[in-house]
């Protein structure tokens, strides 16, 4: 027994007096956002960079510009921007579909929508799920113009739209200016959205998501893009980078 009490004691006795464990290191997911900004510079450059060597080769070498394709999306681009500037915001249409944005990337997570609200001066959901992609998904993706590309894609199972197609590349240029006109004006104001997740980090998701989606309607739009081209050119300008970076370092 005498022996048991000893262990006993000796044992309280290292508990008392032994260091206490070191916390591990913690970062804030904030910082590390900020971080992965940075790498995502040099992808910026390389994406917009593929997507003007390619726009540029297109028009040059092939006369994009005065295809069909292009000068109906232009036409609707043209069409918003003198709407836009020069009569009332339809506000209450851009906050439907910059709720509607919301949801639907909350479904695409899995998560659930419990309330759904909008009006004049704004709008929120209620869900049970959030992250960056769910917050930021308004401002890269132009959900009027994935409406239009599924009511086109809806009609080619029944009728052929291929005659049709020029007003397609016109709805989808007056909507995506429609998306990049309040994405730039709201941006301005001030959201929420990018300060929850960091201005920086968040600037740069809507940046690169944005010139993905512009760089797609290119190579849907011009029959002298395709995705093959366009990504020689993402390989070439990361090649270009890389020996940036190693002259660099070879010069230190």
């Amino acid at each position: 027994m005498s022996t048991k009490r000893r262990k006993l004691k000796s044992s309280a006795l290292y508990k008392q007096t032994r260091a206490p464990a070191k916390q591990p290191l913690a970062i804030p997911v904030r910082w590390l956002k900020q971080l992965i900004a940075v790498f995502l510079l040099p992808v910026a450059w390389i994406l917009t960079r593929a997507f003007f060597c390619s726009f540029s080769q297109a028009t040059i070498n092939h006369a994009f510009w005065v295809s069909e394709e292009f000068w109906f999306f232009s036409l609707g681009a043209v069409l918003w921007l003198i709407a836009f500037v020069g009569l009332p915001k339809p506000m209450v249409m851009y906050v439907f579909g910059h709720e509607l944005t919301h949801a639907l990337w909350v479904w695409v997570m899995g998560g659930k929508v419990r309330e759904f609200r909008i009006g004049r001066d704004g709008g929120h959901i209620v869900t049970d799920k959030t992250n960056f992609w769910i917050a930021l998904a308004p401002y890269f993706c132009p959900i009027y113009s994935v409406v239009v590309f599924g009511i086109y894609g809806g009609l080619g199972l029944f009728i052929d739209v291929e005659p049709y197609h020029r007003w397609l590349f016109g709805c989808i240029g007056f909507t995506w200016m429609f998306h990049i006109t309040f994405t730039l004006w709201m941006l301005w104001n001030g959201q929420s959205d990018l300060i929850e997740h960091g201005t920086f980090f968040s600037m740069m998701v809507i940046y690169l998501m944005n010139f993905i989606v512009l760089s797609f309607m290119l190579i849907l739009a011009s029959r002298d893009v395709t995705f093959n081209s366009f990504g020689n050119e993402l390989l070439a300008g990361a090649m270009d980078f890389s020996d940036w970076v190693l002259r660099l370092v070879r010069a230190k």
